[in-house]
């Protein structure tokens, strides 16, 4: 008995050696369980589009280059003090307005929208920046207000969401600006808003519809909502997008078609491959096995910003984390509806999948965020 005694005390202290994982860790503010789910998002998306653009090379290490870009930007912003965050977030939100008013006056335009201002040898998007600045903001106001909001606090609120909204809607894009109000609404609904006023809601949605049809959308956008309604009434027009997406998903069947084998991808048949519609390759080619894969990869993250956000220890942190988790649910769940066909197209791309620049760093920069309210919460707890 007593030389088992001494042989256990000689073996290492394995509760020690995690310790020292976690301080490792901490001291970097990065969480790796997020990172390790991010990194196999990343590596998976870049296969995916490699099959998705005709194996083309140059567009992967275009992408590799803005992930890259991305991650150094992720980890520097989780360095930040997040009570430096909230202090800062009306500059960021003021700086943001006024970029958005910019765009309007001498903003750069491509494809009928008005998007971009140029910086010479680069254009920039500002309503990229919205989507963090609107719901920083939205959290920082409610973290310094009693829980739940007043109506005075709401309709402040509100205000502070739709500003930007609308501003974004005007250049026009549409998808862009109900990302960023849902980003603000979230902060809203976790701050605890009163059931009465989300039926109220509700209800003034439904009545505002028929003025919005006809004196508020254009032309493009109440087609977009037609097609949903009947693809095949254009088929070889503005239906052809979802028809040809319905396809590819259909024929995948459970196991695919084969890694760079579909044919509505490798043939052409289904346009913006690359972008919007790049589910729709990895369901015909990986079929539903691949597509639960990735949702599987799509709900650990989800679940763990949804623990980062639980276990924050102040309100700023909580209702930021929250939103920033479930905006992210929002993309991908409007992305595949609207591939699927059950949703308008509004152009919004599939996270960490689908080709893109100013959108993965944005999105980075989120999770930077993130990290940053789980390293703090792990010191606040230490």
């Amino acid at each position: 008995m007593k030389l088992s005694q001494d042989f256990v005390r000689q073996l290492p202290d394995s509760r020690h050696h995690f310790g020292r994982q976690q301080g490792l860790w901490q001291r970097l503010h990065v969480d790796p369980i997020l990172l390790l789910i991010l990194l196999a998002l990343t590596c998976f998306g870049l296969v995916v589009l490699y099959s998705a653009s005709g194996q083309s090379e140059s567009m992967v290490k275009r992408q590799f280059v803005f992930f890259s870009i991305a991650y150094c930007v992720m980890f520097v912003v989780a360095q930040l003090d997040m009570q430096m965050v909230r202090r800062w977030s009306p500059w960021l939100y003021v700086g943001g307005i006024i970029l958005l008013v910019l765009v309007i006056l001498i903003g750069v335009g491509a494809k009928g929208a008005q998007r971009w201002i140029s910086l010479g040898v680069v254009r920039f998007q500002p309503s990229e920046a919205m989507k963090i600045a609107v719901p920083v903001m939205t959290a920082a106001y409610f973290s310094r207000r009693s829980l739940p909001p007043k109506f005075t606090d709401i309709v402040v609120s509100m205000i502070i969401i739709m500003l930007p909204a609308v501003l974004i809607f005007m250049q026009p894009d549409l998808g862009t600006a109900i990302l960023i109000a849902a980003s603000g609404i979230i902060v809203v609904f976790m701050a605890g808003l009163p059931w009465r006023y989300i039926f109220g809601s509700l209800a003034m949605i439904c009545i505002s519809i028929w003025p919005m049809w006809h004196w508020v959308m254009k032309d493009y956008q109440k087609q977009r909502v037609l097609t949903l309604l009947d693809p095949e009434a254009d088929r070889l027009g503005a239906g052809w997008n979802i028809i040809q997406s319905k396809t590819a998903i259909g024929s995948g069947g459970l196991h695919g078609k084969g890694l760079f084998n579909g044919t509505q991808s490798q043939l052409d048949f289904l346009p913006e491959s690359h972008t919007d519609f790049i589910i729709a390759v990895m369901a015909e080619e990986l079929g539903l096995i691949g597509v639960i894969f990735l949702l599987s990869l799509y709900l650990l993250l989800i679940a763990r910003g949804l623990y980062i956000a639980w276990t924050s220890q102040n309100t700023f942190n909580r209702l930021l984390a929250g939103s920033i988790t479930l905006t992210f649910f929002v993309y991908v769940f409007v992305n595949i509806g609207m591939v699927a066909g059950m949703l308008p197209v509004v152009g919004v791309p599939l996270p960490l999948v689908s080709l893109g620049g100013t959108s993965i760093v944005t999105l980075m920069t989120s999770f930077g965020l993130l990290m940053a309210i789980a390293t703090e919460k792990k010191k606040v707890v230490a």
